[in-house]
């Protein structure tokens, strides 16, 4: 008598379900940002999480209303949680003194033009929120210097509190006795650069106090929780070591260069990467699975281009910290290099 045949049960195609979706892969993103995103407020005020505020806010708005534009579901779109990233990001790149104009124009320009112009989450070219980020620099330079030292900077310096920050950023008006040129302060990359313009070594430029021990004062720590959020992000397989690891490279091999040939011009690279937004850039930026490369070798390349251009804009160009010049620069470049360092595929002839 024949066995009974084994029954196997058979689940529906795909076997094989993705390890994580969208609105994972963004949540845990933003998670990554939020230790940074706390001690930045100790440091720098309440401007960064009202900054974000806003921007969410506005970037939420701008992608429901141009899906019905475009006849699109909005139901979906806006639980993937991308809308809230990019204005995550961008929060932490403008100032924390700045009107609420400022962060919403932004954030509504990089869902715009940044991502919904070019069909949406996964066919945009440039990193949408380096696009409202650059718009913002180029049409209100003036607001997009409004800077505060760190907390343990100035000793003299009297910090707005939390209803005062909100009440400039939606009135425009400040506490009695209080004005700008008072409350904001040149960053360190600023300093830098108008140091290195004026002649000045940068030893006599770091005397300032806006300078810590090894980069900006209060940007180390931010930085350092910027790094510990990367690296969580590639533990988690979120992003690839590749393109972070290489923009770094890329920056600080110059910047190690050059300080060792004339120490007294140019910045040693641990003021590089402790200063402005070179982690949160290496880390959270450039590794954009959309508009970064795609091969192995691409983004090694894309990478390393990152940060030379980071570092000649810092040194020799008119932006100070240059992060999102230099992404959108080699966004632009993404497809050539995809094309060139694909992989060989074997059995064509």
């Amino acid at each position: 008598m024949a066995a009974d045949p084994v029954a196997f049960e058979v689940a529906a195609a795909p076997h094989t379900p993705p390890k994580a979706s969208v609105p994972v892969m963004m949540r845990r993103v933003l998670y990554a940002l939020v230790p940074a995103a706390a001690c930045h407020a100790w440091f720098f005020g309440w401007g960064l999480l009202i900054n974000f505020a806003i921007a969410a806010v506005a970037a939420l708005l701008a992608e429901a209303a141009f899906l019905r534009l475009r006849g699109r579901t909005t139901r979906e779109a806006l639980r993937d949680l991308s809308a809230l990233l990019t204005a995550a990001l961008l929060a932490f790149s403008i100032p924390p003194l700045a009107p609420w104009w400022v962060p919403a124009f932004g954030s509504a320009a990089a869902i715009v033009l940044g991502k919904q112009m070019f069909g949406g989450l996964g066919k945009n070219l440039f990193n949408p929120a380096m696009v409202g980020y650059a718009i913002l620099l180029v049409s209100f330079p003036l607001e997009m210097t409004q800077w505060v030292p760190p907390r343990m900077g100035d000793i003299d310096y009297t910090r707005l509190t939390a209803l005062e920050h909100l009440s400039y950023t939606v009135t425009g008006e400040l506490p009695a006795g209080q004005s700008l040129d008072a409350l904001t302060r040149a960053t360190p990359l600023d300093l830098a650069r108008e140091g290195a313009r004026a002649g000045r070594s940068f030893s006599d430029v770091r005397a300032n106090s806006l300078f810590g021990e090894i980069g900006g004062r209060g940007w180390e720590w931010v930085s350092n929780f910027l790094i510990l959020g990367g690296l969580y992000l590639i533990y988690a397989g979120i992003i690839r070591w590749h393109i972070p690891i290489f923009v770094l490279a890329g920056l600080l091999l110059p910047a190690t260069l050059l300080y060792f040939i004339d120490a007294s011009r140019f910045a040693g690279p641990a003021f590089h990467l402790f200063s402005g937004g070179t982690v949160l850039g290496a880390f959270f930026i450039a590794t954009d699975p959309v508009s970064a490369a795609a091969t192995i070798k691409g983004r090694i390349f894309y990478g390393a281009c990152i940060g030379l251009l980071t570092y000649a804009i810092r040194t020799w160009g008119g932006y100070p910290d240059a992060i999102a010049f230099a992404v959108l620069l080699m966004n632009g470049a993404v497809p050539l290099i995809d094309r060139f360092t694909r992989p060989r595929v074997f059995g064509h002839g």
